[in-house]
């Protein structure tokens, strides 16, 4: 009987386990042929980007750095981003708590010695959500302009971000010819956590040069990272005119995300501009350490997971009638929770296989074949095999063939932490329908040793 109910649900579990493995794979399948369709296409925007060398300005730029908790790295990353930016006609405002001192302080000794830093001191303590604190900022911008210019774009960035120098003169150019501008995220790898912290590099590589370029090919709506993006003040005023004076929804846990798609459903366009700056060797990029623990990495995959998949599907559901290519994205969006399910039931099918394989030895039973088509098997390791490479190919392009390398093992940490996250997020899910209020549930930051006056 023990033997029996092993080899039923290794059995149920593999074909359920190799069935969602087989759709995944088509669907990830079909997204590499439009991107290797695209390819072959002239990016015209990024070839038509006059020179980086213009230092003309044509309207002031407002960054907005929401910070909570944030001690350890806000004074390096403003002093780097000071430099990094250079001069020019742009401001940046960072949004701090009531209750945070040890941040009030850091930023205020930055403002008071540059008038580009504007520190902006939330009335509720802290934490609520960064969408709150955006649009704190957002108001304290609207303030100042009454006594000065008014900002032409917004730029959101996290207070862990490495700017690129050259990045504002890319949003100054694109800015208004496209509504919102997203930059690749760079994660940059810790070689104490090479596994945790590296599966971001690989997962980032993929995202930002594959599949927001597809979504961008088929006419999708263009999410939004959070960091490293520009959005064209006149979209900005249209959403905060239909939201009632706010232009991000304090409820959401993935305003960026969700702004995407609200610049989309307003009729803006947005791009993900790969532009080669100075450094030829790879795009304009906003580099950040991410995640380097386990618990770490849950917890934010979590967030992620609560904020699009989840909570994010009641929110925003599935846009225009009939738009295919957005409801097809907006399925990948969300197919994580099935997707962990999926996996789940993969590796309860290996174990509950090779404990009836050790039962059958042990016994002396005759051998059993797997209980799943031979052709299914071989289909889902060639998708398997192709998935893995696609990776690598990305993360190799990005990282060079050591990370590539590292990236196999990766993909198997990747899946853990999902894992782990989608408990997370559930829980979390169930706690917002019972009337919770969402929290931003941030993870502990570090700032690269980066002195200013270094390029990289």
């Amino acid at each position: 009987m023990t033997l029996a109910g092993l080899e039923a649900l290794s059995r149920e579990t593999m074909m359920f386990a190799a069935i969602g493995f087989l759709i995944g794979g088509i669907d990830d399948l079909a997204v590499d042929f439009v991107y290797l369709a695209r390819a072959g296409w002239r990016r015209r925007d990024e070839c038509a980007l006059p020179s980086l060398e213009d230092d003309t300005c044509h309207g002031r730029i407002a960054i907005f750095v929401p910070a909570w908790d944030e001690a350890a790295v806000i004074g390096a990353m403003l002093a780097t981003t000071l430099d990094r930016y250079g001069a020019g006609d742009y401001r940046l405002y960072v949004g701090a708590y009531p209750n945070d001192r040890a941040t009030i302080d850091r930023v205020a000794a930055i403002a008071e010695a540059d008038a580009r830093v504007r520190l902006v001191i939330g009335a509720a303590p802290g934490p609520t959500t960064k969408a709150d604190c955006l649009n704190t900022l957002w108001h304290a911008m609207r303030r100042d302009e009454g006594e000065g210019p008014r900002a032409r774009a917004i730029v959101l960035h996290d207070a862990e971000d490495v700017v690129h120098p050259d990045e504002l003169r890319i949003f100054d150019r694109l800015i208004g010819r496209y509504a919102a501008v997203q930059l690749p995220v760079r994660p940059l790898i810790d070689p104490r956590a090479r596994l945790v912290s590296g599966h971001y590099a690989d997962e980032f590589a993929e995202a930002h040069a594959k599949q927001l370029v597809v979504r961008e090919a088929v006419g999708a709506a263009l999410p939004l990272a959070g960091v490293g993006c520009a959005i064209e003040r006149g979209v900005l005023d249209a959403i905060t005119a239909r939201r009632g004076g706010d232009p991000f929804d304090a409820a959401s846990l993935t305003e960026d995300y969700e702004l995407g798609l609200a610049i989309a459903a307003a009729g803006g366009r947005g791009m993900i501009a790969r532009v080669w700056g100075k450094d030829a060797r790879r795009p304009v990029a906003v580099e950040a350490y991410f995640p380097a623990t386990l618990d770490a990495a849950v917890r934010q995959k979590a967030r992620w997971m609560t904020g699009i998949a989840l909570a994010g599907w009641d929110r925003v559901g599935w846009g225009r009638a009939l738009d295919l290519t957005e409801h097809w994205m907006r399925i990948r969006d969300r197919r994580a929770p099935i997707a962990v399910l999926v996996l789940g039931a993969a590796y309860v099918a290996v174990v509950a296989w090779g404990l009836a394989v050790l039962l059958r030895w042990g016994i002396g039973a005759p051998w059993v074949a797997l209980p799943i088509p031979d052709w299914l098997l071989a289909t889902n390791a060639v998708l398997l095999g192709w998935r893995l490479a696609m990776r690598a190919a990305f993360t190799g392009a990005a990282y060079g063939w050591r990370e590539a390398c590292w990236s196999l093992p990766r993909a198997f940490v990747g899946n853990l932490i999902a894992l782990l996250a989608a408990r997370r997020a559930i829980i979390r899910y169930i706690a917002m329908l019972r009337g919770a209020r969402p929290v931003w549930d941030k993870t502990a930051h570090v700032f690269p040793e980066v002195m200013p006056g270094e390029r990289r």
